[in-house]
């Protein structure tokens, strides 16, 4: 299967890969500014491979303020297929203690201050995300994790906060409430501009608290989170090299990211300039310039 090109976007914890010794940094610009940090492209196992840091290395950009665009769009343009997100997350069911990685399959975006679309300007298109990630990229993400022998969870609800700051109890507890399974502050709009894009996403949730709605665990506590991220980072580093190997494997031809501006573009085509489409060419160019 040619031409399948992976990515991870490593968060919290997560800003290297030292057993990708093969390595080029690479200095990409979008139109929508700069990525987050340089992206590092290696070729492991001789499979050419793509790791950027969505907070860069040091983690010097707040949540709210990552450019989650200019990162789609930078992958986009190295030829990226699929992208899976490694995040720290909290924690809001008992069953899923610090530690244990969850296989996220639905989201609920509680963010108000990020721009959420590629297409914002003149030309309008509505993508479905009902189902927000990619199956057989999930099903990759199991196999990898088995193979390290992580605990692990396969599906589950990320509740999407603005952040910086953590939740306050009553928060906590409503989000509990619609049945969610962990918290975190990064993968929205990430996995909605991947969508725009037609880049397969799926998004590994690594816990580190239980946020504070425990009883045992009132305060959220970031030098208690980095010992557990440190932890989580070194399984992270181990799947990540797993899926390496097996995604391939698992790539769906009928996954609906594939060609899903076919029938998302509502914009009459004489409406469109071309400094728009060339704006959106490395994200729609396969359909706007049709």
């Amino acid at each position: 299967m040619a031409n399948n090109k992976l990515a991870i976007i490593g968060g919290s914890g997560l800003y290297d890969v030292e057993d990708f010794k093969n390595r080029e940094l690479l200095d990409l610009d979008t139109p929508w500014g700069k990525p987050s940090d340089q992206i590092l492209k290696t070729n492991y196992n001789s499979k050419e491979v793509y790791f950027l840091p969505r907070h860069g290395k040091g983690h010097f950009i707040s949540p709210s303020n990552i450019n989650f665009r200019a990162n789609i769009d930078a992958l986009k343009q190295l030829g990226v297929t699929d992208i899976v997100s490694v995040s720290a997350v909290g924690s809001l069911k008992e069953d899923l203690p610090p530690g244990k990685f969850v296989i996220i399959d639905q989201f609920i975006d509680r963010t108000f201050t990020r721009n959420k679309t590629f297409f914002d300007d003149e030309i309008v298109a509505h993508v479905s995300m009902a189902h927000p990630t990619s199956s057989g990229l999930m099903d990759a993400c199991e196999e990898a994790i088995k193979k390290a022998e992580i605990n692990y969870k396969k599906g589950g609800t990320y509740v999407v906060m603005e952040g910086p700051q953590f939740s306050t109890l009553a928060e906590s507890n409503l989000y509990r409430s619609w049945s969610a399974d962990v918290i975190g502050m990064t993968n929205m709009p990430e996995a909605k501009l991947a969508r725009e894009a037609e880049i397969r996403y799926a998004s590994v949730s690594m816990v580190t608290d239980y946020d504070c709605w425990h009883p045992d665990h009132e305060n959220v506590d970031v030098q208690k989170v980095i010992k557990v991220l440190l932890d989580n980072a070194s399984k992270a580093k181990n799947m990540i090299k797993n899926l390496i190997h097996v995604f391939e494997n698992y790539i769906d031809v009928n996954d609906p990211t594939n060609n899903c501006l076919d029938v998302a573009i509502i914009t009459a085509p004489e409406k469109r300039s071309q400094k728009t489409k060339d704006k959106l060419k490395t994200i729609a160019g396969r359909v706007l310039n049709k």
